[in-house]
């Protein structure tokens, strides 16, 4: 692994989180797996080696679980499952190198290699403790087959995660009040003996690998309180039947009584999915172990996890722990992104409250228009709102308005009058703004932003339409034919560029676009450096790109997800705990109902910042003292952001403060207003365009 700049001479792995094997697939799954294929599409339009891979999660009690319900085996239920993902993830356009899954050979044979190889170098120890047992059944009970409530923080949770409060990890036994989910009655604790990673040994690396990961702020920022605080060992082994079996001996054992914890097999398969890739393509294509695996001097690949937020901890703890405990490559990058909500609030599988994969394609829909959605509407780390209102207005604005009306008016213009490519050179202002995108792009990429990547592609179609509509060509051609050719031929190049930079984001509508310039073979086989190729002498007469979506159609979408919702709500009255989604159940906070008068709002002095300095404060987990420049004055202010932003990033950002609040003292440290942030993970509010410190917000 390198932390030189994308491109590098090293393999590059891209990986998306595993999808467990027991459900439907909605939009707000897809925005992982669009992520990461957007991701690893740049890479390679950077010309960085890359290999995407990715399989379904077969293990684990939530597919135990689903299937002892469906009546069938874990594994039948399971494969099922994966067959579906496998097919729905190429219908838009995410196209895995290798999908795998973690119960296939490949995974099997490399988890077992990996867990013997951490024992045998001593971090795995053998520990007596107290699990959850079902005295009715006779049975233990591990993860999801118990719940309780969470010594940490109080709230309902389940047997391995406060999935409703703190979300922290929790081992066996630890849950209080312990209850069956079996039979619903409360259960006991019993001594058993476990299989236990020693990850406090490993409390030092990981402090050093923390400040060096790559990736989302969010990522390389929330584990931190867990990585500087107490490093508990971490319980491996389940007392279940479904899963890979501790490897006792030289092989697995088919008569043993543990099996691994998912969450030791599941991020395995990452490695065990390129390997898959390598047997298939050869190692002379891409070698697997030259990318996994490293040595003292730091050789490897550059490993970048695409994830959800809700599994942060797994990817920059567990994993990187075992990994270098088995002399693994550490991953370079974890991206993290938001959760998706629908309409403001959470997706809900018991109420059909989600606009669903197969739904969308059967809506007549391209699968570029939602990547494109998914891929820029928001940073992403953030969480981010899905509307059939807001996906019109995005598609018909920017999709149809910006790239598809400058693609197909530049392209027919051109084709009437030149029958292509006019006989010009290239401007050296319309030159100078493609290498500009170019460095936009190469510079998203490297900052793990796959809207930037987006925004550099639309921004210069918007540069595009701003161009011809200046120099009118439709004028030229008759009064100045010289200068008509010069502007159109301009065009056709940043047509043909447009087709180069939007094609991770974009892939079917970019290589339309490329093969409308004369462009041969797929855009997906070149590089950045095609951008500024020459683009073909003659090319046909351009269809247009996209289509404009009408109101009324979202007016028929709208009614059909109310109506699907309100029959899910008649099937399931009466029961109030239905189990929704653990990802998206909550619900955004309803608008305050006591509304304020203008006088009231008059009273709030907000003003435009910029912060100067940031640094966290000794002895608080979350809170920084911010110094930050509000024309008049510099204030002293203490912000709740510690473990959510990188803080040396920040000098240099405006932001909005409310200056008029009373002054407090946090921590020791005087706090001099307020700086306003959004949502749980403290989205500072920005100005649109650069206004400067001092202004009021009105």
């Amino acid at each position: 692994m390198s932390h030189e700049e994308f491109p590098t001479d090293r393999p590059a792995v891209v990986t998306c989180g595993l999808p467990y094997a027991n459900g439907d697939l909605h939009i707000g799954h897809l925005r992982t797996y669009v992520g990461g294929d957007v991701y690893a599409r740049a890479l390679r339009t950077l010309g960085q080696e890359t290999a995407f891979v990715s399989g379904s999660d077969m293990h684990g009690t939530p597919v135990a679980v689903n299937a002892e319900e469906a009546g069938v085996s874990p594994e039948t239920f399971a494969l099922e499952w994966h067959e579906t993902y496998a097919e729905t993830f190429p219908k838009f356009g995410v196209e895995f190198d290798n999908y795998g899954h973690t119960h296939d050979t490949t995974n099997v044979e490399l988890t077992s290699e990996i867990v013997r190889t951490l024992d045998e170098n001593g971090h795995v120890y053998e520990k007596e403790i107290m699990v959850a047992y079902d005295p009715a059944e006779e049975q233990s009970l591990p993860d999801r087959y118990v719940e309780g409530t969470c010594p940490y923080c109080g709230e309902r949770a389940r047997g391995d995660e406060c999935d409703e409060g703190c979300g922290r990890h929790l081992e066996p036994g630890e849950i209080e009040d312990p209850q069956s989910t079996i039979t619903g009655n409360p259960a006991e604790y019993r001594e058993q003996t476990h299989k236990f990673f020693r990850v406090s040994a490993f409390q030092d690396y990981l402090a050093e690998f923390i400040d060096r990961l790559e990736g989302t702020a969010n990522a390389k920022n929330q584990p931190r309180e867990w990585i500087e605080g107490e490093l508990r060992d971490w319980c491996i082994t389940r007392d279940m039947d479904w899963g890979i079996d501790y490897p006792d001996g030289e092989e697995p054992s088919d008569e043993s009584d543990l099996v691994l914890y998912v969450w030791v097999d599941a991020p395995i398969e990452y490695a065990a999915s390129t390997k898959q890739y390598s047997e298939r393509v050869g190692a002379d294509v891409f070698d697997w172990e030259e990318a996994w695996k490293g040595s003292a001097d730091e050789s490897g690949g550059e490993v970048v996890h695409v994830i959800g937020r809700d599994i942060i901890q797994h990817h920059t703890v567990f994993w990187p722990a075992m990994l270098r405990g088995a002399d693994y490559v550490e991953p370079r990058a974890v991206m993290a992104s938001g959760f998706i909500t629908l309409n403001g609030q959470g997706f809900s599988t018991s109420r059909n409250r989600a606009v669903w994969a197969d739904e969308y394609l059967d809506e007549g829909f391209h699968p570029d228009l939602l990547r494109y959605y998914l891929a820029t509407n928001g940073g992403f780390q953030q969480d981010v709102d899905f509307s059939w209102e807001r996906f019109r207005e995005r598609v018909n604005n920017e999709l149809v308005g910006t790239v598809g009306n400058f693609a197909y008016r530049a392209l027919l213009f051109a084709h009437r009058e030149f029958d292509g490519t006019p006989d010009a050179d290239l401007s050296t202002e319309v030159r100078e703004r493609i290498e500009d995108a170019i460095d936009e792009f190469t510079a998203a990429v490297n900052d793990y932003s796959v809207r930037a990547a987006g925004d550099a592609a639309v921004s210069l179609a918007s540069f595009g339409n701003e161009y011809i509509q200046q120099n009118e060509p439709w004028n030229l051609v008759d009064e100045d034919p010289e200068r008509a050719a010069q502007v159109l031929r301009d065009c056709v190049q940043v047509a043909k560029a447009v087709s180069v930079l939007f094609a991770p984001v974009a892939p079917g509508t970019a290589d339309r676009l490329w093969s409308q310039v004369g462009g041969e073979g797929s855009v997906h086989d070149v590089t950045v450096d095609a951008a500024l190729e020459p683009p073909a002498p003659d090319f046909g007469e351009p269809d247009e790109l996209y289509e404009k979506i009408p109101a009324e159609r979202v007016e028929e979408l709208n009614a059909k997800l109310e109506a699907r919702v309100a029959e899910a709500e008649r099937d399931e009255e009466g029961d109030a705990d239905a189990d929704d989604d653990a990802e998206t159940d909550t619900t955004l906070e309803p608008v305050e109902a006591d509304r304020i008068g203008f006088e009231e709002f008059q009273d709030l002095d907000m003003r435009v910042g910029e912060i100067l300095e940031a640094e966290g404060i000794e002895g608080a987990d979350d809170l920084a003292r911010l110094v930050v420049d509000i024309g008049v004055e510099e204030r002293q202010i203490v912000a709740g952001i510690k473990q959510l932003h990188d803080l040396d990033s920040l000098p240099g950002t405006r932001v909005v403060v409310l200056a008029n609040l009373e002054s407090a003292e946090l921590f020791g440290v005087e706090s001099n207003g307020m700086v306003l942030a959004a949502g749980e993970e403290a989205d500072l509010l920005t100005t649109l365009a650069d206004a400067d410190p001092g202004e009021r917000v009105r």
